[in-house]
């Protein structure tokens, strides 16, 4: 049985701060529908003090920008940027267009279509998240998707050099210096200097994340991400230290990022807390990270490796470090989760900045239902279908039947024309008159 040590705060609260992030975006979108530029423009001033002439870098404003970021960060860049699409281009290998004879003469098949514009989020704010261009643009770009625009906020109220660098080197089409909401509104609905998108993607805070929400169906999305989480599952073979050290390197990331431990350890998680609070004493983000290990953190003891699987998959966890024995066990017996992390070697920091997975990953329990961004996000699977006038009667006299049985006679009356043009039977409504005709 599941013994907590910590719980976070009560759902109720969450439930009402997110109604209110609901009313504002709502509001937003509608604005930027009735007056486009001039809406995200008054939004970029008010939010980020920010109204260049125009939004979107020219050539000559993106290569000065670039020649600020030292040779050692663009090799960096490179690097990580290399490993992430080597892995994307792995994945796309994976996903063939198929054509098959599923009976004489009926040819079924699909492809695999890139999306053909989309608009990537590169958050800023407090932390300039270079890895984030990576993880969007280049995917995108290496599942052929053939208009990028990326958007990131202004950071210290100018453009961020390296994260501008890596939009660069990742593909994108246009780079805009916009954020926040107004920057899914302006990709999403478009501008007056904007086209719209076909599908927006990144991670963001909970007004980004509600905007993508709220704009699902008439663009694309890739997931609906709230804030960043991690949870570290450990037996005795564990170190406390590491524990801390990760849960509060996602903890981090803002006041709301659940962080969790579930233990087989009864030394790990009586021990754990003080450990947390002794590391939070000399971490410079501790202003975040303690509020969200306060309101978000929980310690769960659990009597067995199997009850940390139910508990973990309940969960449903964007990160899952395993620091066990046998990390693998868990690789064989979870379901829900966005990234595993296998191992004391391995780490929420490589997965997020450099190894080559995608680290824009499910949130909020949408691990039970899909995984991350990847470069099949951005194909839409497109089937087909071609048959002979043999196959056309033998399947069409099934059809006729089966759409009988529903009273869709006009459904009904497409098998039906078909038997009477390739198997000359006397069939359906038209019989009379195509065997007059015939005549």
């Amino acid at each position: 049985m599941a013994v907590y040590l910590k719980r976070r705060i009560a759902q109720e609260i969450t439930d009402e701060l997110d109604r209110k992030v609901r009313q504002t975006v709502e509001a937003i979108l509608e604005d930027v529908k009735k007056r486009g530029e001039r809406a995200v423009r008054e939004l970029s001033e008010k939010y980020d003090k920010w109204s260049p002439p125009s939004f979107k870098l020219s050539r000559a404003e993106l290569d000065a920008i670039v020649a600020k970021v030292s040779p050692k960060t663009i090799s960096d860049i490179q690097f990580a940027q290399s490993q992430i699409r080597r892995f994307a281009e792995h994945q796309r290998a994976a996903l063939k267009d198929i054509e098959v004879e599923t009976l004489p003469g009926v040819r079924l098949g699909h492809k695999n279509i890139p999306v053909e514009s989309v608009g990537c989020y590169v958050p800023g704010g407090r932390y300039p998240m270079v890895a984030s261009a990576h993880m969007s643009i280049v995917t995108a770009r290496t599942a052929g998707v053939s208009r990028i625009v990326a958007c990131t906020p202004p950071n210290q109220g100018a453009p961020h050099p390296e994260t501008i660098a890596a939009m660069v080197l990742g593909g994108a089409d246009e780079i805009c210096v916009l954020g926040g909401i107004q920057a899914i509104a302006a990709m999403g609905l478009g501008t007056e200097t904007i086209k719209p998108v076909d599908m927006l993607c990144g991670p963001g805070n909970a007004y980004v994340a509600e905007a993508k929400r709220q704009l699902y169906g008439r663009v694309g999305i890739d997931l609906l991400a709230g804030p960043t989480e991690i949870l570290v599952i450990a037996d005795d073979s564990a170190d406390v230290e590491m524990i801390a050290t990760d849960l509060l390197g996602q903890a981090e990331h803002g006041p709301t990022s659940p962080a969790i431990c579930i233990t087989t350890s009864r030394s790990i998680a009586e021990s754990l807390e003080k450990e947390i609070q002794r590391q939070l004493k000399v971490l410079p983000t501790a202003d975040v990270a303690g509020v969200a290990w306060r309101d978000y953190g929980e310690i769960i003891l659990v009597d067995s490796r199997d009850e940390a699987v139910k508990e973990a998959d309940r969960v449903a966890a964007e990160h899952v470090e395993v620091l066990c024995k046998e990390p693998r066990y868990f690789l064989e017996k979870m379901r829900n989760y966005g990234a595993l992390f296998l191992g004391p070697e391995t780490n929420v920091s490589y997965g997020d900045k450099v190894i080559g997975t995608n680290h824009t990953l499910p949130t909020l329990g949408a691990a039970r239902y899909t995984g991350g961004l990847w470069v099949g996000k951005f194909l839409k699977t497109c089937t087909y279908q071609e048959i002979t006038p043999e196959a056309a009667v033998k399947v069409g006299e099934y059809c006729s039947r089966l759409c009988a049985i529903e009273r869709f006679w006009g459904h009904k009356e497409q098998a039906d024309l078909r038997l009477r043009r390739y198997g000359g039977q006397n069939v359906g409504l038209g019989a009379k008159k195509e065997t007059t005709s015939a005549k």
